[in-house]
């Protein structure tokens, strides 16, 4: 919810249920978050959230005092009132709105770079957890294979790769977790977390040419080595993007770029032959 948004509250009838019709003034901004300090309510029995705007449209965003602990596309018609029942499902904490953001949110997200934001995605194994924190490490405007996400987690094998397109479809923290710079093996967009347009826009919101990520994908080119440097990247590497059309070599795994006496680029660390 942003700045200028604010709830309007219904008056509850005999079974707690709102009365339709008889409707209330809006509360002013921050009363919740008054009653409940003046109420005494420990701090870590609630967060507090805000609505941000997106490439992908709004997103809903709680936080805690010390890390953000959700985050939810409000694609789809989310209301407020969904989204607080959703984190307190998933939390146990009531979350309430407040006109205050988490402090660096608003510039992480338009940059695309949330990497130093603190996060507490609730509790989870070990294996989960690694999975986040191998999908946080893609650079904005960079992609990165599920092979990739497997190796950089330390995936169990019996765990990938259903289990972990499952995992990244449960992000409880859209977009700072950049599930959208996910794909297939094959360069096509994973997008478990996301419907494939929301992916696209906030893909084309960082300077990723999808286009360009379709016709490796159509062409079967999973990496792209350079003739000058003999360096093989992924292709939305920062360093691939640097390499000329005459100087573009496709390859359709890493064994082809081995064999042709190419080596792995050591900022996108593809998978080895």
């Amino acid at each position: 919810m942003n700045g200028d948004e604010q709830q309007v509250h219904t008056a509850p009838g005999p079974d707690g249920e709102p009365i339709a019709g008889l409707g209330m003034p809006p509360l002013p901004a921050g009363f919740a978050l008054r009653v409940l300090r003046r109420a005494g309510i420990p701090r870590e029995r609630y967060d507090t959230y805000a609505r941000l705007e997106t490439a992908a449209g709004g997103l809903y965003v709680a936080a805690a005092p010390e890390a953000i602990t959700g985050a939810v596309l409000a694609a789809g018609g989310l209301s407020p009132e969904r989204f607080e029942e959703m984190h307190r499902r998933r939390t146990g904490r009531s979350a309430i709105p407040t006109t205050k953001r988490f402090p660096g949110l608003a510039t992480a997200l338009r940059t695309g770079r949330a990497r130093n934001l603190p996060l507490d995605p609730g509790p989870m194994d070990e294996a989960e957890a690694a999975v986040l924190r191998a999908v946080r490490a893609i650079p904005a405007g960079q992609l990165r294979p599920l092979s990739w996400i497997a190796r950089e987690s330390a995936l169990p094998p019996a765990r990938e790769p259903g289990t972990l397109v499952g995992l990244l479809a449960r992000n409880p923290l859209a977009v700072l977790v950049p599930c959208h710079r996910v794909t297939h093996d094959n360069g096509v967009p994973c997008d478990a977390a996301y419907l494939p347009a929301i992916g696209d826009a906030l893909r084309s919101a960082e300077g990723v040419d999808m286009a360009a990520v379709r016709r490796w994908s159509h062409s079967g080119t999973v990496f792209l080595g350079s003739a000058t440097t003999r360096i093989y990247c992924h292709p939305t590497c920062a360093h691939a993007r640097r390499i000329t059309s005459p100087h573009r070599v496709p390859f359709a795994d890493a064994r082809e770029a081995r064999r042709a006496g190419y080596r792995a680029c050591k900022s996108c660390r593809p998978l080895p032959a």
